[in-house]
């Protein structure tokens, strides 16, 4: 489990940015497609809460178009163990939020037949600046 294999590293940061131009995109397709099709994965958000694949495309489909919550990243983190298995997180100022910045938090597996998925998320916020 070494970390931090730099080609693995450069895999996770390119599916990690697809998905975010995704989001500012509304391309539910790429954004159905960085999920596990699961009933195991999980989403949990600032407005929703997604239990299982089909609920997670449900607020995909749902979510209005539009600029989004991120405003500024502040620090982005990539851990891989491996070659299959990762973590992201993302620290970033939210719209409407100030100073207080929000955390995302996303874990990715590669499947033998499918590739690298995301298999459990969490979008946040803070009331205060911690220190980072």
């Amino acid at each position: 489990m070494t970390p931090n294999i730099p080609e693995v590293v450069e895999e996770i940061r390119e599916k990690f940015e697809r998905y975010e131009q995704a989001l500012i995109d509304k391309n539910v397709e790429v954004l159905d497609d960085t999920f596990w099709n699961s009933p195991h994965t999980i989403r949990l958000a600032i407005h929703e809460n997604g239990f299982g694949f089909d609920e997670i495309h449900a607020h995909r489909v749902r979510r209005p178009p539009g600029p989004g919550i991120k405003l500024e990243r502040i620090r982005l983190d990539i851990l891989t163990l491996g070659r299959d298995i990762a973590t992201v997180n993302l620290i970033f100022r939210m719209r409407g939020r100030g100073d207080a910045p929000a955390r995302q938090t996303q874990t990715w597996v590669r499947f033998p037949d499918l590739g690298w998925k995301v298999v459990s998320a969490h979008v946040s916020v803070t009331e205060t600046s911690p220190a980072y």
